[in-house]
């Protein structure tokens, strides 16, 4: 079996502040065959894609899904778990090699009769994650931008249901709906006069960035190489103004942009306001 490596590197961060907003209008969402659900300000995006695991040597599905408002990035990154493999043997490889995340600040959950785990980063940016196995699954829920005490952030954890009487709206890959808090004047002027890296006090946060998928023309043909791509991470959390600054053949070069149109970030943050600015992202395809 053929190997696919797909690497995302950060040539360059950039990207205003909402008002929060009460989630009394929140709905819960499931995606069909996954036993969770969780509340979603809005209808999150969706990314569907077979990823190589070094530890099980073939590739298994993953799954994220992701929603921004109101200043807060809301996560669940979906794990197949068929080898039964240990909660903690998880958390080692893919929550502290891969995250800030604070092994002091560890604290045992459970959940609908599933155990999990807690943890914070200590980052500029708070984040809070909250980790269950129900078996043949590992699910991994976050929130970044505002910190536990955050009545949001609460009702969003406290919103998590497990198992067989998990229920909500099904959620399919996708896009999904942007949250729309700050008026679109203000969106607008961001957009129009975005500000450079050295200005700002904080730099946007990436919290969920799809891998792209690897295209089945580019596979046949053996392509690999690299592309780059400059976007506008806006203000309001939404990328837009996409312009591919080296692109790929055989749909590589649009397997990367249907990518970044599902990330989802905290924008940077400048004078105590959040504000747009450029991002450039770099997508290498290698197949060995």
């Amino acid at each position: 079996m053929k190997r696919i490596l797909i690497s995302i590197s950060l040539l360059g961060l950039f990207a205003t502040a909402a008002v929060a907003q009460p989630p009394a209008a929140w709905k819960s969402y499931t995606v069909k065959g996954e036993a969770f659900s969780v509340i979603f300000p809005t209808v999150p995006a969706m990314a569907t894609t077979k990823e190589f695991v070094d530890r099980f040597g073939k590739r298994h599905r993953q799954r994220s899904l992701g929603a921004y408002a109101d200043g807060v990035v809301y996560t669940v990154s979906c794990s197949l778990n068929p080898k039964q493999e240990l909660l903690e043997d998880f958390i080692e490889q893919e929550i502290f090699t891969h995250s800030t995340f604070d092994r002091t600040s560890e604290k045992d959950l459970k959940r609908n009769g599933f155990n999990g785990k807690q943890y914070f980063a200590p980052d500029k940016v708070p984040g809070t994650v909250q980790i269950f196995s129900t078996g043949n699954s590992i699910y991994r829920f976050q929130a970044f931008g505002a910190s536990l005490d955050d009545a949001r952030v609460q009702q969003y954890f406290s919103s998590i249901v497990l198992g067989k009487n998990a229920s909500g709206i099904e959620v399919t890959d996708g896009f999904g709906v942007p949250y729309e808090s700050e008026p679109k004047a203000q969106t607008e002027a961001n957009n129009a006069a975005p500000v450079v890296g050295g200005q700002v006090e904080r730099r946007a946060v990436i919290v969920m960035k799809p891998n792209p998928a690897y295209t089945e023309q580019a596979r046949q043909s053996r392509t690999s190489g690299t592309v780059v791509l400059r976007v506008l991470f806006s203000s309001d959390g939404s990328v837009g103004n996409i312009r591919a600054i080296t692109e790929l053949p055989n749909g590589l070069t649009d397997s990367a942009i249907e990518a970044v149109k599902k990330v989802k970030f905290v924008p940077a943050m400048k004078d105590g306001k959040f504000v747009s600015m450029w991002m450039q992202l770099e997508y290498n395809f290698n197949i060995y």
